[in-house]
């Protein structure tokens, strides 16, 4: 029977192909000064990936990945929200800061122009922008350097938009090929790659604990030792540690977070289900972000909501509120 195809798996595949190997009213949050000192709340782009892709999505991962990098004027056309309006949209959620996913604007990032109407477009909207989520542009721990090299390549275009558009980092996956331990020694070799580029741009190099090893948090904390780079730092994700689709395996959450927290230059809280109460069901957000405060991070942490209960903008506004709440209680505590 043939595998279905899903997010991770068009990402996988997306990453071998490039790198030659296959409105409401406004929510604006009354928060006070001492809140905002326990840490900010931006927004992912991702969770609103479905209004950005729209019927696009309907034709599968495939039929996805090939508008992508083909027809993505397509894909804008049948777009209720476009990339370019996302930060007005954050602000309307009450919102002063965004992540970006560059899928949501994949054939843009040499278009100058655009780029310079993005920035005004934060700037109408009071807005920053805090870095750029990269998919589909080849594994970084590639099995030959002459692959890793053209990751590098592909990857070199979003960390000069990510420095015109101010932004402090990009995030990447560190999917490779082979055995455990080969994979760690790939992965930071093209880590490494990256963030003597980054060095250039001043934009720090991001890997998510996103699908394959790198869901793993020693396997990751490992990576980033050896990269052994100031550029280099995790984005610890509060959900993505599923190590098995074979059988249902996962990396303790709480956990992972914690290993991965000293590394930390951003922070994403992922959601999906929520409670009667408005808590997610998923992770406890109080226990989750008290790890991320002992470990010292009073930056951003990203709201990036992708479940299906909620709409996406009720979705967001929900973790948000629960965001908000923590926050709250630790200030009282």
């Amino acid at each position: 029977m043939k595998a279905k195809l899903n997010r991770r798996t068009f990402l996988q595949r997306s990453a071998l192909a490039a790198s030659g190997t296959l409105l409401l009213p406004s929510a604006i949050s009354c928060a006070t000064s001492k809140e905002q000192e326990l840490f900010k709340i931006s927004l992912a782009e991702w969770s609103v990936h479905n209004m950005i892709f729209g019927k696009a999505l309907e034709a599968g991962w495939e039929k996805f990945g090939d508008m992508l990098r083909n027809d993505f004027a397509s894909i804008e056309k049948g777009a209720s929200l476009k990339n370019i309006e996302f930060p007005a949209f954050a602000r309307k959620m009450g919102i002063e800061a965004v992540e970006y996913v560059n899928t949501c604007f994949f054939d843009k990032a040499k278009n100058a122009a655009y780029l310079r109407d993005l920035n005004k477009a934060c700037d109408d909207a009071g807005v920053k922008s805090l870095l750029i989520m990269c998919d589909a542009e080849g594994l970084v721990g590639a099995p030959t350097k002459e692959e890793r090299v053209q990751t590098l390549e592909n990857h070199k275009k979003w960390i000069d938009a990510a420095a015109t558009l101010g932004c402090h980092s990009v995030r990447v996956n560190a999917g490779s090929q082979g055995t455990y331990e080969e994979q760690k020694k790939l992965a930071a070799d093209g880590l490494h790659l990256l963030c003597e580029y980054g060095d250039k741009a001043n934009i720090n190099i991001l890997v998510e604990n996103h699908g394959g090893f790198s869901s793993d948090a020693s396997w990751l904390v490992d990576v980033m030792k050896m990269t052994d780079h100031p550029r280099v730092g995790t984005l610890p994700d509060f959900a993505n540690f599923r190590i098995s689709y074979e059988q249902e395996e996962w990396y303790d959450r709480y956990k992972g977070v914690t290993e991965l927290m000293p590394f930390a230059k951003a922070v994403s809280a992922k959601s999906n289900d929520f409670d009667e109460n408005g808590n997610v069901v998923e992770t406890d957000y109080e226990k989750m972000i008290g790890i991320v405060l002992e470990a010292g991070y009073h930056g951003y942490i990203g709201i990036e909501y992708e479940g299906k209960g909620l709409s996406e903008t009720e979705g967001i506004l929900a973790t948000k509120k629960l965001m908000e709440k923590v926050r709250t209680n630790y200030k009282k505590a």
